[in-house]
């Protein structure tokens, strides 16, 4: 087809094999869309059309995926506003007659329909982080890492000290919106002989949100990439035994940046009379003792 409709926040380029969406960037665009920037949806993650009157004046074209296509819409498992939802294109009514047109040039070109037996839409690509409310999660694309902050992680996350997760070893991802009470990020593991804490403040393998702290256009792209991860994982790397650690294997060091994040995180909580003189020289020399 190749030819290109627009709308309020994207324009959807038609493709012979695929949908190309880009997003427009704006004060008005939903910051999820600006996150993702552009997509590439192949016809055959695709299962149907529709084309249905929107608010004020508009209409509205929407894809609908296949079950498992897309690793964004899994993560986010129905919990997307209807505005931040980026298989909706609006468009003026004056404009429905052509979106009418596509919508049909695009139906008689699908031929696949029910749940995928893998991804077919690329997620977003790592490395990715961002702060939740009780600690900073980065992914570099081989593993999730979890750095706890003084001023939200509770005992029982200090307890257990900053985590790493390496993504062979996860089955899964549990995103709930920080829109809705209690939402987190939690990371489902292989081995379930131990079972994770019912409340998501006290797994080591979560973190929570709320304040302000991981927004959707952050922490949904994050999620995603985490599953499409464990789902193309398809071996276990070895892990190296105490006797390789103890012959010299030397352990992996920590970013720089996060380093300074967290003496900075910790200067702020010294000038705050939140930590003594001591613990804060003592704290400092441990994270620089990482470097």
């Amino acid at each position: 087809m190749g030819d290109v409709l627009a709308g309020f926040h994207a324009a959807w380029e038609f493709e012979s094999d695929s949908v190309l969406i880009r997003y427009v960037r704006g004060i008005r665009t939903p910051k999820l869309f600006q996150a993702l920037g552009e997509r590439r949806v192949p016809l055959e993650a695709i299962e149907g059309v529709t084309l249905t009157p929107g608010k004020r004046g508009s209409v509205v074209l929407r894809l609908e995926t296949r079950p498992g296509a897309d690793p964004l819409m899994e993560a986010a498992a129905g919990q997307l506003k209807e505005s931040s939802d980026p298989y909706r294109l609006v468009l003026p009514a004056e404009r429905e007659t052509l979106a009418e047109y596509y919508a049909d040039e695009l139906r008689a070109q699908l031929t696949e329909s029910g749940p995928a037996e893998r991804h077919l839409v690329a997620a977003p690509e790592p490395p990715l982080q961002f702060k939740a409310y009780d600690g900073k999660a980065t992914f570099d694309g081989t593993s999730v890492a979890f750095r706890w902050f003084w001023t939200g992680a509770s005992s029982a996350k200090w307890k257990a000290g900053d985590q790493r997760f390496p993504v062979s070893e996860l089955s899964g991802v549990e995103w709930r919106s920080p829109e809705v009470f209690e939402g987190h990020l939690r990371l489902l593991r292989r081995d379930t002989t131990v079972p994770a804490p019912a409340q998501a403040d006290q797994d080591p393998a979560a973190v929570v949100f709320g304040l302000g702290y991981g927004p959707v256009h952050e922490s949904l792209p994050f999620a995603a990439a985490v599953l499409a991860a464990v789902r193309d994982c398809a071996a276990v790397p070895a892990i190296p035994s105490p006797a390789a650690a103890a012959a010299g294997v030397p352990s992996a060091r920590r970013d720089p940046a996060d380093i300074a994040e967290r003496i900075r995180h910790l200067g702020e909580l010294h000038q705050a009379g939140l930590v003594t003189d001591e613990e804060f020289s003592s704290k400092k020399a441990e994270l620089l003792a990482e470097l």
